[in-house]
């Protein structure tokens, strides 16, 4: 394999940029578990600009290629399974996959305004705008897919540190917004502005933290969404989201210098491995002193001159990238080289993690929602709480065993990368804690039934205890202790009504006393105490509780 032709590093011969961004989606209906949300953007409608994505793995084998055998085949079976559905059994049709992916195709490319005046606005093609979806999982993940070619590194470097914002943690003296783009804009592939940004509103944004105790999503972003809806909002809609994490969303990124990576310095390394904002080569934006054996993975990393430098892989969890030279046709060539693998198989090495993070945090905001809903005092909250909880049992149980993944590849790249993915999001953490939560509520609610149970043996145990007396009376005397063989049908009747009224009357009226004569119970049978405290305990059954 040729060695790269000189060129220049610090210029990117492709640049490509991933965003994901997942979010809660708000259940349709309180009374079920599962949710198609997705079923809603499956209609036509003037105001729904989404379309489902057909699936590659066709009935067709000619259409089905090498790229998405490579893909698959990356995977270990249960995760292709997650990934692309059952296998076709004998005389059946294969199975469908539990993701379903939805694709907007008005917007064609993005351009990008920077604060920085010394940086020009910059237009990236758009690969593609999806929301995928997955079944019995309220979660969806928002991906969008921009590249350009031909740009300087410190544009890539800024893009990367400042296109995927929320919304704006704070304000330049000047009015730009902290950490974002001066203004982003969505176009259409004849150039008409189809959305804007709107960072500089200060007062909405404030006012809208004020008003709903969350923050709002910029314009820009809040119309690629539509027709879905922020939770926290006036707006109507049947779906709604609310976010998750942090306003700043992962990222993926691919690299290609034009020249030789290795003539970049550290500092750029470190700028692209922690998406930072960029700055002069050689001045280092963090102290990061094992920057390299923490967030490198550098198994292809040729990092001596006089070969081919091969690849880098940076990875800190909400970021990955993808490093190499423009120059060597293994790392880039469109349609069979590393960047189909990026588009790809790593495209899925670094979704997987997220949702599971998403999907996690998720079940932790239900059950919090739903302690937050719990008053012992009220009979019926407490009903639903168990209800709920139940409910987020079997979502967990489903959700372990239908999603979660410890291992996805023995591809030892493959692995190492899941893994550094995973440990930096720290989800088996996260999975723990919201296990630990949900066992630590169902054992509550356990307990809880034990001793009702208990309470009410209790109850059962005093109405028998004093019934015995009346029982033990009667079956002395006979059940002919009193004679009504000469009274009138009529008068058997009232008779018997009037005994059944006061029997029954008595055996509630001892249940009501059944504590302070459980109470009595245990003093009676207690040696130490004295005939005068046993008598106070009895007569203690009839005393009125004193408020504190």
């Amino acid at each position: 394999m040729a060695e790269a032709s000189e060129g220049d590093a610090r210029r990117l011969g492709h640049f490509r940029q991933i965003l994901l961004w997942p979010l809660q989606l708000m259940p349709l209906r309180a009374t079920s578990q599962i949710h198609r949300h997705w079923e809603w953007l499956e209609e036509a409608r003037p105001d729904n600009p989404w379309r489902e994505v057909d699936d590659e793995f066709t009935e067709d084998p000619a259409g089905f290629q090498q790229r998405h055998y490579s893909e698959f085949v990356t995977f270990l079976p249960h995760v292709q399974r997650f990934l692309y559905g059952e296998g076709r059994s004998r005389g059946g049709a294969p199975g469908e996959s539990p993701i379903r992916v939805f694709r907007r195709h008005d917007i064609a490319r993005v351009r990008c305004t920077y604060p920085d005046p010394a940086f020009a606005p910059t237009e990236f093609e758009i690969a593609h705008i999806d929301l995928y979806f997955f079944f019995d999982l309220d979660i969806a993940v928002l991906n969008v897919e921009l590249h350009a070619s031909d740009i300087a590194l410190e544009y890539a470097q800024e893009t990367l540190f400042r296109l995927g914002r929320a919304y704006p943690t704070y304000w330049e003296a000047n009015g730009d917004p902290g950490h974002c783009l001066k203004k982003t804009e969505w176009l259409a592939a004849d150039g008409q502005v189809l959305a804007t940004s709107d960072f500089e509103l200060q007062e909405d944004f404030r006012g809208h933290v004020n008003r709903y105790r969350a923050p709002r999503v910029a314009a820009h972003w809040d119309f690629l969404l539509r027709p879905l809806v922020a939770h926290h909002s006036d707006e109507t809609g049947p779906l709604r989201y609310r976010q998750l994490e942090y306003h700043r969303m992962p990222v993926m990124a691919y690299v290609a210098v034009d020249g030789d990576p290795r003539d970049l310095h550290a500092s750029d390394f470190v700028r692209l491995g922690l998406v930072t904002a960029s700055g002069p080569a050689g001045r280092m934006p963090l102290t990061v002193p094992d920057f390299e054996q923490r967030y490198c993975y550098d198994r292809f990393w040729k990092a001596a001159h006089g070969g081919p430098p091969g690849s880098r892989y940076l990875c800190c969890g909400e970021a990955f990238v993808l490093l190499g030279s423009a120059r060597q046709r293994y790392f880039f060539e469109p349609g069979g080289s590393l960047l189909e693998e990026f588009r790809h198989q790593y495209f899925l090495l670094f979704l997987i993690p997220h949702v599971h993070k998403a999907a996690l945090l998720m079940m932790a905001d239900r059950l919090l929602h739903s302690l937050k809903r719990l008053d012992i005092q009220q009979p019926d909250t407490v009903k639903r709480f168990k209800r709920e909880i139940r409910q987020m049992r079997e979502i967990f149980l489903r959700f372990t065993h239908r999603y979660w993944f410890h291992r996805v590849s023995d591809q030892i790249q493959a692995r190492d990368l899941y893994r550094m993915a995973a440990e930096f999001l720290a989800t088996e953490e996260l999975y723990r804690e919201v296990r630990e939560r949900i066992q630590d509520m169902s054992e509550y609610l356990e307990s809880d039934s034990v001793r009702r149970q208990a309470n009410t043996v209790v109850r059962l145990t005093v109405v028998t205890a004093f019934g015995l007396i009346g029982s033990t009376v009667t079956g002395f005397f006979g059940m002919n202790l009193l004679s009504m063989e000469d009274l009138s049908t009529p008068h058997k009747l009232i008779y018997f009504g009037g005994l059944l009224a006061a029997v029954t009357w008595l055996a509630f009226y001892t249940v009501m006393k059944s504590k302070g004569l459980s109470d009595f119970l245990d003093a009676l049978s207690d040696e130490r105490i004295t005939i005068r405290e046993k008598a106070s305990t009895l007569l203690s059954v009839w005393r009125r509780p004193r408020g504190d």
